[in-house]
């Protein structure tokens, strides 16, 4: 293991998302993709009947917009490959809600090869109303 993170990796600010995660093309977009038709996702009145404000957005496809917003930040890493996530859903994810968060550089491993290293990435996610909705880490191999 190598020494803690520089304090210039730590506590990298995520760009909050420009659109609403949760649009009609997105929820339609991720239904194609999935097959996952579950009520909530689809339908306002489903949704409440199950105790939720609003229809819900897929848990994967706001993982799938933390994902591209880690790759917009102002700190880039020289990634070769995800290796995993370790992922919590705390919150729902509202119809027309945005998220941002912070991605905390947690932890650089050493690998078998000098040119490459492992990073863990810690993320809090929140909507706009600073809600925690996700949570969780990326182990991400990365270039030296």
């Amino acid at each position: 293991i190598l020494a803690r993170c520089p304090a210039s990796l730590c506590g990298i600010l995520l760009a909050r998302s420009k659109n609403p995660s949760h649009q009609p093309a997105s929820i339609g977009a991720r239904l194609a993709q999935t097959g996952d038709r579950f009520e909530i996702h689809m339908e306002r009145d489903a949704a409440r009947k199950h105790g939720f404000g609003d229809r819900i957005a897929h848990g994967l496809l706001v993982l799938s917009i933390v994902d591209g917003l880690k790759n917009q930040t102002p700190a880039q890493f020289k990634a070769r490959a995800s290796l995993g996530w370790d992922w919590t859903f705390r919150a729902p994810v509202l119809a027309g809600d945005t998220i941002g968060g912070t991605i905390t550089v947690h932890q650089k491993l050493e690998t078998p090869k000098e040119d490459q290293g492992v990073l863990l990435l810690d993320f809090d996610i929140n909507n706009q109303r600073e809600e925690t909705v996700q949570q969780g880490s990326n182990k991400l191999l990365v270039y030296r």
